[in-house]
């Protein structure tokens, strides 16, 4: 039987351990706060471990989605890391929206280990994870995404293998700067409609129909119109993200004015207290500011 390590049980990491426990996988989690892991048996069948190396030994995959470039080199690397105690046939598989640079530096490192790494950050919030429908966006060889592929299917709507090693993370790196853009686009509209004292969700109905709907306008727009900003991906969140796309931007010599702009709006965002609203929370700068 095909044995899973989850490592990282946050909002979204939770349920996806949980999606694989449900397809009859053996599981183990680790996490940093152990009594996380300890509810998540009570949930799911599996098992807590108590460190990262009791967590990987012997492990088919073991599979990542902690916060950022940093815990990914805190769990991976040192002498009680991934690197040190996978198994030498492990594919490892990382779903944190991490730096391209860091995928393939950890790429590199499981390679010469004789490890298999696939960088593989996912799009579909909470939601997305909890009914086992996200759209993952992979980066590593083909044949280690072969075998990743049955494992990742247990959670995904879509799963796709973008290239070399980095490529999830430059394709996430994508999905967010077209997120930003449309998620002010559709603040100003709807800020518009408001102050033009028109019936907003008549509006919203009416031009949903034509060239202007989207995924945020079908699943958000209701909830900003309320005033209701608990219903997705973090702020705090969202700043961390839109940081990697400007830092490769200039990398890669790429322009991205408005993503650089909305940044500078989240940060608005987080001075107002709403470090923990989701990202429709746009809305509120150009209510408070108008």
């Amino acid at each position: 039987m095909t044995t899973a390590t989850f490592i990282g049980l946050g909002v979204m990491g939770y349920p996806m351990a949980g999606h694989l426990a449900e397809a009859g996988l053996t599981v183990r989690v680790w996490n940093r706060s152990p009594e996380k892991s300890l509810r998540w048996t009570k949930e799911y069948s599996g098992t807590a471990c108590q460190t990262v190396p009791e967590a990987v030994k012997d492990a088919d995959f073991v599979i990542t989605c902690v916060g950022a470039d940093k815990d990914l080199i805190a769990v991976y690397e040192g002498d009680n890391g991934i690197l040190a105690h996978a198994e030498p046939r492990a594919i490892l598989v990382d779903h944190t929206t991490a730096s391209a640079g860091v995928a393939e530096r950890l790429d590199q490192a499981a390679s010469r280990k004789g490890m298999g790494f696939i960088d593989a950050p996912v799009s579909g919030g909470q939601q997305g994870a909890q009914k086992g429908q996200l759209t993952i966006m992979c980066g590593g060889s083909e044949a280690d995404y072969g075998r990743a592929q049955p494992v990742l299917q247990h959670y995904a709507r879509a799963l796709n293998l973008m290239g070399p090693a980095g490529s999830g993370q430059k394709t996430k790196m994508v999905n967010q700067i077209a997120i930003a853009g449309l998620v002010q686009g559709l603040s100003e509209a709807l800020h518009f409609a408001e102050q033009a004292n028109l019936d907003v969700k008549k509006v919203v109905d009416v031009i949903s129909k034509g060239a202007a709907q989207s995924w945020q306008m079908e699943n958000r727009s209701e909830t900003m119109i309320n005033g209701e900003f608990d219903h997705g991906f973090a702020v705090d969140w969202m700043r961390k993200d839109l940081g990697i796309c400007l830092d490769e931007a200039r990398k890669v010599n790429a322009s991205l004015p408005v993503t650089a702009l909305v940044d500078q709006f989240y940060g608005d965002i987080q001075e107002m207290g709403g470090k923990r609203w989701d990202t429709s929370s746009l809305i509120q700068r150009l209510r408070k500011f108008r």
